[in-house]
């Protein structure tokens, strides 16, 4: 049986191995030649893509789809949609996703890959729904992970369930490079006896079988692989493309795909790299076999050390990591994919370094308990629950039930604002508020891709250099540093906690979000009154006693660390 090759290198292998940051035109210079190889599909659009393109690119998504689909004349465009939460990081009413679903359809994908970072198929419904009705190829999503709950039965159920829904096809997602040659084989094999519709299997090369998952997949029937360029192929990307090719060649499962095709678009990719070098995380390119001890992906290992060196904390690593698999077995079992990693993972950085399990729990935490993001994989007992939200009672209806339209209330918010030409710019606009007005008015710049090196020194010379030669997007300039005064760290802080009477104290590194109280309020012990952004989630800081606020000693915006006054209160 032939098998397909599903070709990444436009989204998920740079969105790997370069912070998905490559840039529309350089994928322009290209799509053609791929769109000759006689892939399945290509995917090139959805997951972070959306978000970097108007963060960080100064580029309008929904332009490089349309520009990618005019070339593509042979193959089909394929996008990562993330259920109900489209290609952003909540769930959206349910307006927004037949609206979004629409117009993505309306201006070129083919092929929507849809999953839920729970499995919750509830989730996945209505995005499914409208797709399906417009005519495009759906192909749901299973989130592949291990625990005690993710039996290959419960994979089973869920393929079944996704078939009843229509979908035309089924996509096993190993996001974290888990999936091993014997589980590939069981798993699939089992669905092939209870579901007719064809099988793709997407896995990430992080713990370095996935290679030997993908042959012992074909050998069981599957058939789409998803694979990359060799160039940005390997560590936390995918299996390379000419690697699966070759491999496949002469056997039963050959793709029939020419090697010699591949020649012209891999010496690109390899010049394309060296371009983006800068932005190249070596940590990303390598094997890390620990993913296999402690189930947490690549890329969210490396988030943990950034997390704790931020809070100049990263001799608790080895603490951290023990606590992982705890608060994950206390969460229902979630799978480590974007949201639910980071959630796990922040709650257990917090746990460690506030020596007191639970005692800060992040607004997005609360929310997983309370159900906002589905159906936890297994249930959360009810102390956890307790601990978490306290008497409140977790929803168990489809989350988004509980939502409000809201595309018309946004459209005229972007009217009003003057940066509504278009549908897709209200989408924009819904799914990134905090930055898409900036965008849309043409006030954001590109990002630039520099790379830095010292000029030549005398060998005599072994000072710290002043002297660079900076390459930005082609242009080399000759740069020098002087260093100059400024404020010190302790001179910058606010006051510290020995001089104030009734002082409110932070307990972790981040930034102030918002401030909740204003001077000569009375607030009750326990009153949230300050909220701090930490390793990207919120945490909320409460009143540790009943009393009038006196003084408050930092703004909206303040960058603060453990131990820093945030108010007083009397």
């Amino acid at each position: 049986m032939r098998v397909k090759i599903t070709e990444t290198v436009l989204r998920d292998a740079h969105q790997s191995l370069l912070a998905t940051r490559m840039r529309t035109r350089d994928m322009l210079e290209v799509v053609e030649q791929l769109d000759q190889i006689g892939y399945h599909s290509l995917e090139m659009w959805g997951g972070a893509t959306f978000d970097t393109c108007i963060r960080y690119l100064n580029e309008d998504p929904w332009q490089r789809l349309r520009d990618l689909k005019k070339k593509m004349v042979n193959t089909d465009a394929q996008m990562l949609l993330r259920g109900q939460n489209l290609v952003g990081y909540r769930h959206y009413s349910d307006d927004v996703v037949e609206k979004f679903v629409t117009k993505a359809y309306d201006n070129g994908i083919d092929i929507f890959r849809v999953f839920d970072a729970v499995n919750d198929v509830r989730n996945m419904e209505l995005s499914v729904k409208v797709a399906k009705g417009l005519g495009a190829h759906v192909q749901g999503t299973v989130c592949y992970t291990i625990s005690p709950v993710h039996t290959v039965e419960k994979y089973v159920e869920l393929a079944k369930q996704l078939e009843e829904l229509e979908c035309d096809s089924l996509c096993i997602k190993d996001m974290a490079g888990l999936l091993s040659p014997h589980e590939a084989t069981s798993i699939i094999s089992a669905m092939k006896k209870e579901i007719s519709i064809p099988i793709s299997l997407h896995c990430h090369c992080t713990s370095g079988m996935a290679p030997m998952s993908y042959m012992a997949a074909c050998t069981v029937g599957v058939d789409v692989l998803d694979t990359a360029l060799s160039p940005l192929a390997w560590g936390t990307s995918q299996p390379p493309t000419e690697t699966v090719v070759a491999a496949l060649k002469g056997t039963p499962y050959d793709t029939g795909l020419d090697l010699g095709a591949f020649e012209e678009v891999v010496r690109y990719f390899k010049d394309l790299k060296d371009k983006y070098r800068g932005i190249l995380d070596p940590i990303s390119e390598q094997i890390d076999t620990n993913v296999l001890i402690y189930q947490i992906p690549g890329g969210m290992l490396s988030n943990l050390v950034s997390q704790l060196k931020e809070q100049n904390a990263l001799d608790k690593y080895a603490a951290v990591l023990e606590e992982m698999p705890r608060v994950r077995k206390e969460l229902g079992y979630p799978p480590l994919v974007t949201p639910t990693s980071q959630i796990v993972g922040t709650q257990a950085v917090l746990n460690v370094l506030m020596g007191e399990r639970y005692k800060v729990i992040p607004k997005e935490v609360k929310d997983y308990v309370r159900g906002l993001y589905g159906r936890s994989p297994a249930p959360i007992s009810p102390e956890i629950i307790g601990k978490i939200i306290g008497d409140e009672e977790p929803i168990h209806c489809r989350p988004a039930d509980l939502l409000k339209p809201e595309y018309e209330k946004r459209k005229k918010e972007a009217e009003e604002m003057g940066i509504a030409k278009s549908e897709e710019d209200i989408l924009t606009y819904i799914l990134y508020p905090a930055i898409a007005p900036k965008f849309l008015k043409g006030e954001m710049e590109e990002e630039s891709l520099a790379v830095i090196t010292p000029a030549p020194a005398a060998p005599q010379e072994y000072t710290m250099p002043t002297h660079f030669r900076v390459e930005v997007d082609d242009e080399v300039f000759e740069v020098k540093i002087e260093p100059l005064g400024g404020v010190s760290i302790s001179e910058a802080s606010p006051k510290k906690p020995e001089s104030i009477k009734g002082g409110v104290t932070c307990s972790m590194q981040g930034m102030v979000l918002s401030i909740k109280v204003k001077v000569e309020d009375a607030v009750k012990e326990g009153d949230v009154v300050a909220v701090i952004e930490a390793m990207k989630m919120e945490n909320a800081v409460h009143a540790p006693h009943s009393g009038t606020v006196k003084e408050i000693f930092v703004s909206e915006g303040d960058t603060v660390t453990p131990g820093n006054i945030i108010l007083s209160i009397e």
